[in-house]
């Protein structure tokens, strides 16, 4: 098995490279979609997040109001961390459910957020990061997204650098271009890791 970190600044195209290797056949740990099971209503996690947050930070439906709660965290480095301190360790979990149930000879593939952030590079034998320009990042974040530009700056503040996510890559995808540059790129990219993948 090999296990492939794979990272982004937000708005840097992250989910559409997630997307293209899933298609070759990776298999592909989504964290964030795993961080919003792991706080559905009538889970521990909710329970938990509610008990540290208050009852203001659910919807009439009794689901967590994700939008309510990122305003929160992402304005105060303790309310985040109290968050990330009940969130990432029922992740963690569920991610080792997953692999322990991945075939021996599988490309696993980590989508991890903030990796380069929580120092988890060395738990990966490659570490793909997709990379764009700021001004990229704040144009999608804005134009698809509809962010507006003071909550974009804050998210990618909140962010590790460019240089830092680059720092720990194995594997740089420039996604400044076309889809199918990013195509072009991604398919290169699987060559390599089934290669690695054959050989481990």
């Amino acid at each position: 098995m090999l296990k492939v970190g794979l990272t982004g600044g937000i708005g840097s195209g992250k989910s559409e490279v997630a997307a293209l290797l899933d298609a070759h056949g990776a298999m592909i740990i989504d964290a964030d979609k795993i961080a919003r099971e792991v706080v559905e209503p009538g889970t521990p996690g909710l329970a938990a997040v509610v008990a540290e947050f208050g009852e203001d930070v659910l919807l009439p439906s009794g689901a967590l109001d994700r939008e309510k709660v990122g305003r929160i965290v992402f304005a105060d480095p303790d309310r985040l961390a109290a968050l990330n301190a009940i969130v990432h360790p029922l992740v963690g979990e569920r991610m080792q459910e997953l692999m322990d149930a991945a075939p021996g000879d599988a490309v696993v593939v980590y989508d991890v957020p903030l990796l380069a952030e929580n120092g988890l590079a060395p738990m990966y034998d490659e570490v793909v990061v997709v990379d764009a320009p700021e001004e990229t990042q704040l144009d999608r974040l804005t134009s698809r997204r509809g962010m507006t530009e003071e909550d974009a700056r804050a998210r990618m503040a909140n962010q590790a650098s460019r240089a830092e996510r680059r720092a720990v890559a194995t594997h740089v995808i420039d996604n400044s271009g076309t889809l199918d540059d990013l195509k072009a790129q991604v398919d290169a990219l699987w060559e390599t890791l089934t290669e690695r993948a054959a050989r481990s």
